[in-house]
């Protein structure tokens, strides 16, 4: 099961607080201001910044 767009809309970036895009892999979140990408583990965000990577 995906990321529902419903929840998609309404989460942030915890860091920057702007919008996230589903990654192509959908492994992850990426905010499309920081770069930081959340992974999705067990089809459920982990929307920690320690957990987080910086991707180009």
């Amino acid at each position: 099961m995906a990321i529902s767009k419903d929840l998609l809309e309404i989460l942030v970036c915890p860091l920057c607080k702007a919008a996230l895009e589903l990654k192509q892999d959908e492994n992850g979140l990426k905010c499309v201001k920081c770069k930081r990408v959340y992974p999705i583990r067990d089809d459920i965000p982990v929307m920690l910044v320690d957990e987080a990577r910086v991707e180009d």
